[in-house]
């Protein structure tokens, strides 16, 4: 057996004896973040819905729950597969979760469109110069439009 897919069945194992967990303690626990804090200031934010409901980082999450989580310009739409507390590989976490289909192919269209769109025509801040010309071009509209 490989190492991951141990992993994998020693977090299932491990889940099995957990009823309910924390939604902040889960979302870290399947990598969706960095960080509980992360987690917890996304749900805060009303990013995270759990059954179609805003919830509050202690909710308890269960089996079957259906989770909206939206990371701009991404949405998950996920159902909750197995409980953990403990974070484990990325092999171990997608086990947790079966994304929905609408959801998977949702993420690529706009990933698709992400790839299509130009480069930017201004990268980072602008130099003294190109403010200086921003500014002299804007004055130009404002004495034109009067």
């Amino acid at each position: 057996m490989s190492k991951s897919v141990e992993a994998a069945v020693a977090g299932a194992a491990i889940a099995a004896a957990v009823a309910t967990v924390r939604l902040d303690k889960w979302l870290w626990a399947a990598r969706f973040f960095k960080t509980r804090q992360i987690a917890i200031d996304a749900i805060n934010a009303g990013h995270v819905d759990v059954n179609g409901e805003r919830v509050k980082p202690a909710k308890s999450v269960k089996v079957g729950d259906d989770l909206l989580l939206r990371k701009p310009p991404y949405a998950y739409h996920v159902m909750v597969n197995v409980l953990t507390e403990k974070r484990g590989p990325a092999s171990a976490a997608r086990q947790l979760y079966s994304e929905k289909a609408e959801s998977v192919l949702a993420r690529e269209r706009i990933a698709a469109e992400l790839r299509e769109m130009p480069e930017p025509i201004f990268k980072g801040r602008p130099t003294k110069r190109d403010r200086r010309l921003i500014e002299r071009f804007a004055r130009s509209i404002v004495v034109d439009e009067d």
